[in-house]
Parts: structure tokens; C-alpha cells; sequence
């Protein structure tokens, strides 16, 4: 770890962390993935709601109605034994009573066996979408980790060149003094100095915000100091298989499985619209006690309870509708369609992530080899022109080029690098293969 990054934090305390470490953490605490779990584990709760529809379903219910205001009726003046017109009288009691139980029992409905495959449809679809979720932290969090990596390689390359500057500036200050270089030669060493301290200032805030980053994507406390086991030399284990498999490798990925899953559904969704059309058959049964009497409503010794039960079948049969359902299924049936394009998207997107990843895999091998040797060559020339500059045979221009050529030939190196990881990582993910970096 660079010095500058060191001081930072507290190496007592911090917690040192490989990739695979730091991807299973994610596993326990990032927020998405409980989100997912959550989902996952209410779709199961969602199966027995639905189940219930199917078994009994049992109330007791009762009823206390006081009359305020009762309704009139008149009757034939034949029931008016004084004769003068017809009989007015009050409807009813001052007081209504009822409590009883009643059952009913699904017999048949063709929707709600259409509705438990679809629920269990849905159960498997929260299951998958977790499968996703893992996929995106684990993606996430292994290019968090890369990038990081990448920039304490750059802080030790920063630290080189600022340790070669250091020791130059000490020589030309002792050289001024003694009248053998001029000063516009020591003010130069100090402006490509203070140049590269502010790059290295620059990257220390880059790299406490990746830090940052990547525990927010492993769900962990930000306060918590870190260190990183890996280097930046690391590479991933990948097979490649090339382009022949890619058919193959969409199959594995989550978001395959979601887009059939979701067709599936669809599917489930028009027959449980066709299932309308079916006749449905319910038993039924009440049995009650009531009592309606004038007077008080409670402690009354004239109020008498009677009981009454009954039991029976309900046959619903639909005729028409409008042509409702005909419509319903029509508009599923273009979002079937909709899905088979998203499908065949999808299926040409997973052979362009897995071309281009095997295309950089491949380039950035190439690249880093060859930015390798550019280094080697980069560094050799700043030896040279360093000694040839202490003989005075060459000019302090000379020297600060071949220290810059040779600070720009290990940042491309290091930036081919995070290339090639960030590859492995695009291969990986269309292949569906990431989970195999918990293993």
C-alpha cells in the first residue's frame, strides 16, 4: 500500500479483504440483495393467499338493529273494525337480533386453478430476480475492487516519480548554490513537482471515493477502514470458449430466465381470462337465531329466539360479456408477442457482450504485453538520459521528457490492465458464469 494511502487509515483496525472476501460480504449485507430475499420469501406468502380461496370459509356474523322511526302501512279499510277508512299501522318491531354461522365451499372454478400456477409461476420469477440481484453486486463489487486496485498501482507509480524528482531537486539546489546550474532549471523540477503532487492529491480523493463505492455496493459501514489483499496484476479465472457457446451461455444468465418466466406468466394470464368462460359451482350453508320484539333491547323477558338454517349450491354461468375477455386476450396476446422481440434482443445482445468481451480479452493481452516492453524501453531511456544529465551530456529538458514518457507508459499499462479485468468480468457476466468468484 502507498504511503500516502496508508496514512489514511488506521492499519490496526482495518479489514483486509481478497475479491472473494469482499463478494460474500456483499452476499450477507447488500441492501438489493435483502430487497430481493424479502420478495423472494413474500411470493410464498402470496401461494397460500391464493391457496385460500380454495378452502373453507367460515363466518360468524350478528346483527343488533334498534328501530328508530318505523315504517307505516296502510291496510284495507276491511281491517278497520271501526269502519272509517283505511287501518294505519307501524311495520316491524322496536328491535332486530341475529346471530348465526355460515360456510362456504369452492366446488369449482377453472380461475383459481389457473391462479395457483401462476402465483407458483411468480414464486419462481422472485426467485430468479434474486439471482439477479446477486449477479449485479457481484459484478459491481469486482469492478469496484479492480478499479481500486488500479489506483494504488498508479499511487506507487506517482510515489516513484516524485521520489526521482525529490532526489533531482536536492542535487540542482546544491548545484545553484555553487553557481553550476541556473535557477530556471530548479524552478522546472519544482513546477513537475508540484504537477505530479497534485495528481497524486487528486488521486488520493479518487480513491477514498472508490472505497466509498465498494462498500456500498458490499452493504458495509463506511466508516469501516479497509485494506485490499489483492494486486493489480491479478486475473481472473476464465476459460474461454470463444463464440460457439454463446446461445448456450444466454441461457444461463438470470435475465433469460426472468424474460421466460414473465412469458410464462403471460401465458397463465390469458387462460385464467379464457377460464371466465367456465361455469362455477360453490356450496353453501347458514344457520342463524333471530329475534325481533318491542320494548328494551337488552334484558327484555319477552324477546324470543328463533332458529333458522339453510343449505344449498350456487351455479354461476356466464353468458356474455360484451366481448370483454375476447378484447382482454387479444391485448395479452400482443404482449406475448412483445416478449418474444425482447427475447430475441436479448439473445443478440448477450453474442455482442460475449464478442466484445473475448475481442478485449484478447487485444488487452496483446496491449499489456506490449505496454510492458514500452515500459522496460520507457524506463531504460530515463536511466540513460539520468546518467547522461549527471555527466552533463545531455539537458534537463531531456531528463524531465524521459520522466514523463516514462510516467505515461505505466499509467497506460496500469489502464490496459483494469481493461483486461474489467473484460474478464463482461465475459464472465455473459457467459452467467459470475458466481463461480464466491467459489
Amino acid at each position: 500500500m502507498s504511503p500516502a494511502i496508508a496514512q489514511k487509515q488506521d492499519t490496526g483496525s482495518a479489514k483486509e479483504l481478497t475479491l472473494q472476501q469482499s463478494i460474500n460480504y456483499a452476499l450477507e449485507h447488500n441492501e438489493s440483495i435483502k430487497k430481493a430475499s424479502y420478495d423472494e420469501l413474500g411470493s410464498k406468502y402470496q401461494v397460500n393467499e391464493a391457496r385460500s380461496a380454495g378452502l373453507p370459509q367460515v363466518d360468524i356474523k350478528g346483527t343488533a338493529v334498534r328501530t328508530l322511526e318505523k315504517s307505516m302501512i296502510a291496510l284495507p279499510a276491511d281491517f278497520n273494525p271501526e269502519g272509517t277508512g283505511p287501518l294505519i299501522r307501524p311495520m316491524g318491531t322496536d328491535n332486530t337480533m341475529q346471530a348465526g354461522i355460515s360456510v362456504s365451499q369452492l366446488l369449482f372454478n377453472k380461475s383459481y386453478f389457473v391462479g395457483l400456477k401462476a402465483v407458483k409461476s411468480a414464486e419462481d420469477l422472485y426467485r430468479i430476480r434474486k439471482e439477479m440481484a446477486v449477479e449485479d453486486v457481484i459484478y459491481n463489487v469486482g469492478s469496484a475492487y479492480f478499479q481500486i486496485l488500479q489506483t494504488r498501482e498508479q499511487f506507487e507509480s506517482i510515489n516513484a516519480n516524485l521520489t526521482k524528482l525529490e532526489q533531482l531537486e536536492k542535487i540542482l539546489t546544491l548545484q545553484y548554490k555553487n553557481d553550476l546550474v541556473k535557477k530556471v532549471d530548479v524552478n522546472r523540477i519544482k513546477v513537475n513537482k508540484i504537477n505530479l503532487e497534485n495528481q497524486k492529491q487528486t488521486l488520493q480523493t479518487a480513491y477514498e471515493q472508490q472505497q466509498n463505492v465498494l462498500k456500498f455496493f458490499m452493504g458495509m459501514p463506511l466508516e469501516q477502514p479497509i485494506t485490499l489483499a489483492g494486486s493489480a496484476d491479478e486475473q481472473l479465472s476464465t476459460t474461454q470458449t470463444g463464440l460457439a457457446n454463446a446461445d448456450v451461455a444466454s441461457t444461463e444468465r438470470a435475465q433469460f430466465k426472468i424474460l421466460n418466466k414473465q412469458k410464462e406468466l403471460k401465458t397463465l394470464e390469458i387462460e385464467n381470462i379464457r377460464a371466465g368462460y367456465y361455469p362455477s359451482l360453490a356450496a353453501f350453508g347458514n344457520y342463524n337465531y333471530q329475534s325481533q320484539y318491542d320494548g328494551k333491547m337488552i334484558g327484555n323477558p319477552d324477546a324470543m329466539w328463533f332458529p333458522n338454517s339453510q343449505v344449498g349450491l350456487q351455479l354461476n354461468i356466464p353468458v356474455f360479456d360484451g366481448l370483454r375477455k375476447k378484447a382482454q386476450v387479444q391485448q395479452r396476446e400482443i404482449e406475448m408477442r412483445k416478449l418474444d422481440v425482447d427475447i430475441q434482443q436479448y439473445n443478440k445482445n448477450t453474442q455482442v457482450e460475449l464478442y466484445n468481451a473475448v475481442s478485449q480479452l484478447s487485444n488487452s493481452q496483446g496491449t499489456i504485453a506490449a505496454q510492458e516492453r514500452n515500459v522496460e524501453l520507457a524506463r531504460e531511456v530515463y536511466d540513460t538520459t539520468n546518467q547522461l544529465y549527471k555527466e552533463a551530456l545531455a539537458p534537463l529538458s531531456d531528463l524531465l521528457n524521459a520522466e514523463t514518457a516514462l510516467r505515461e507508459a505505466m499509467t497506460n499499462l496500469n489502464n490496459e490492465k483494469l481493461k483486461y479485468q474489467i473484460a474478464q468480468l463482461n465475459y464472465l457476466k455473459a457467459r452467467g458464469e459470475l458466481e463461480s468468484l464466491t467459489k
